[in-house]
């Protein structure tokens, strides 16, 4: 199986940078696969979880919480707004956001664009968070 670069970043580090034979992306339009030559893409990633197959075999997930990939035929590049490992995640800090999210919720009028946004994201923090009790 051929391999590319993948490269996970968030503004307080870089997670992670190696040769891996497939990423699964939490794209806002639903979860992508990215594998060696895919066609060249971005999208846009809401809060999930990306699972990263190394080319030694060996799987890593990280929790994300929106961002932007560039996907190339040579790699691809997740620009995550808030990236760490399942490993390290904080169920509290989910539940914090999850209730910032309320908050301003209940500040935005019905019917304006901002509201649907803030809901659309209320949700996927939700989804999120129930997906994380698997791990």
């Amino acid at each position: 199986m051929a391999d590319f670069n993948f490269e996970l970043v968030s503004p307080e580090r870089l997670l992670l940078s190696e040769r891996v034979s497939e990423v699964v992306i939490p794209a806002t339009e639903g979860e992508m696969t990215v594998m060696a030559n895919h066609a060249p893409t971005m999208t846009t990633v809401k809060p999930g979880v990306v699972t990263v197959k190394a080319a030694d075999g060996k799987v890593s997930r990280y929790v994300v919480f929106g961002g932007f990939a560039d996907i190339l035929p040579t790699g691809c590049t997740l620009l995550a707004e808030s990236a760490v490992p399942v490993e390290e995640v904080d169920r509290t800090l989910i539940e914090k956001r999850i209730e910032a999210a309320k908050n301003e919720l209940e500040g935005i009028a019905h019917g304006d664009e901002q509201r649907t946004r803030a809901e659309t994201f209320l949700t996927e923090l939700t989804q999120l968070n129930g997906i994380l009790v698997a791990f």
